[in-house]
């Protein structure tokens, strides 16, 4: 009989390798890993300890390197058990017999004595580890020339996981239901909860009064106003965050994405907040619209690198820049061209690379630019000298951070 918790383990084990070594989401990954475990804070285990493992990884191995006589391999297995009993005992403190019980039996057949000497080894020595991760030296080399003298902060934001966002379906509600969550408001329409277990046990999932939306994601909505009636067309809009902002602030939406299954989940919550839109699922580089738009949301395809604090895989993954700013361009050129006369588009991408948001926004033509202003922005967040909107993981880490983003915006 297999020992209880080993299971868990082995799916973060399964986890890590596939971001590490095939560059797999671990979003997309995880369903499919995590269904044959049965118990719910199982999954959520196993899932807490690749996230740990992958946001520290670099110091991790630090460690795994400084008690070994040769060096392991990068690939090698015994390096990813201890990669994940060392995140176990040092972020998520666990007790260092239940985690030799549950992280030994996944070397069966292997190296089970030296995953065993390097962890009791590193522990007899009290390791500890930095107060910020050490970020992936490619990361840090390409954001320190980007943002110079901002990777520290970076790093120190995403130390660790962030809290959960919600945004409202009644922004005149948010007083309401910081109350009644227990949490804060850093806007209108948003509330900040620690974590917490099950989102959908919480108080208003159940009615459709919120949902889950980091605080920077909401942002490129907010910036096209109220709809009173207008048309507004939403780009690769699925799982539907900005969908059902634009629906709540009285835009008629068209929700466009080519992932069917995504617009499934959109579908599904749209129906829980009963909010409307036409939902089409289509590429943005062959649909071509009946009748030109009032607003136009691009939130592109993109590294999503400005989300490594909510998940760290990112740092972990190479994305092909080349590809996606090709279809960031093409995706804007197309756009431009569905507004009405005095119609409004606002770019947006969830990433850290100034090619998929300030070189985009310079090479926008023919339309007029439209200065983002301070009090549209969350207290502590200023726009650009341009009038952009560029946010990092180390912004706002009195009140618990922010994810990575950059947005524009334009006027026919």
């Amino acid at each position: 009989m297999e020992t209880p918790g080993v299971p868990a383990r082995r799916a973060a084990l399964r986890l890590l390798d596939g971001v590490l070594r095939r560059g797999d989401p671990l979003d997309q990954a995880a369903p499919p890993v995590l269904r044959a475990i049965e118990r719910g804070d199982d999954r959520a285990l196993a899932m807490a300890i690749v996230q740990e493992a992958l946001r520290w990884l670099a110091d991790l191995d630090a460690l795994i390197d400084s008690a070994t006589q040769q060096v392991l391999p990068e690939d090698a297995k015994a390096r990813g058990v201890l990669q994940i009993m060392l995140a176990q005992a040092l972020r998520l403190d666990l007790p260092p017999h239940a985690v030799i019980a549950t992280g030994l039996p996944l070397l069966q057949g292997g190296p089970r004595r030296l995953a065993h000497g390097v962890f009791s080894t590193l522990l007899k020595r009290g390791v500890t580890l930095p107060e910020a991760p050490s970020l992936p030296p490619a990361a840090a080399a390409r954001w320190d020339a980007a943002w110079p003298g901002r990777v520290p902060a970076i790093a120190a934001g995403i130390a660790t996981p962030p809290p959960l966002d919600l945004t409202l379906r009644d922004p005149a509600s948010t007083q309401e239901w910081a109350e009644r969550l227990g949490g804060h408001a850093l806007m209108p329409g948003h509330v900040r909860l620690a974590r917490a277990g099950s989102v959908e046990a919480l108080d208003g999932f159940a009615q459709g009064a919120w949902w889950v939306q980091d605080l920077a994601a909401s942002l490129p909505a907010r910036l096209l106003g109220a709809g009173e009636g207008r048309r507004a067309l939403d780009l690769c809009a699925a799982p539907g965050g900005k969908t059902m902002q634009l629906a709540a602030m009285g835009w008629a939406v068209t929700a466009l994405d080519k992932s069917a299954r995504r617009l499934e989940r959109m579908g599904a919550n749209l129906r829980r907040t009963g909010l409307e839109a036409d939902v089409v699922a289509a590429d943005a580089l062959t649909w071509q619209p009946e009748a030109a738009f009032d607003a136009v949301l691009v939130d592109a395809p993109c590294s999503a690198t400005g989300t490594c604090r909510r998940h760290p895989d990112v740092l972990h993954r190479h994305a092909a820049l080349d590809e996606l700013t090709a279809l960031q361009s093409a995706m804007l050129a197309r756009a431009a061209t569905w507004l009405k006369p005095g119609g409004v588009l606002v770019y947006a991408t969830c990433s850290l690379e100034p090619e998929e948001g300030e070189a985009q926004a310079r090479g926008v033509s023919g339309l007029q630019p439209l200065p983002i202003a301070a009090d549209e922005l969350p207290a502590g967040i200023v726009p650009t000298a341009e009038g952009w909107l560029r946010s990092d993981p180390g912004m706002l880490a009195d009140v618990g951070g922010i994810d990575g983003f950059f947005a524009a915006r334009w006027q026919a």
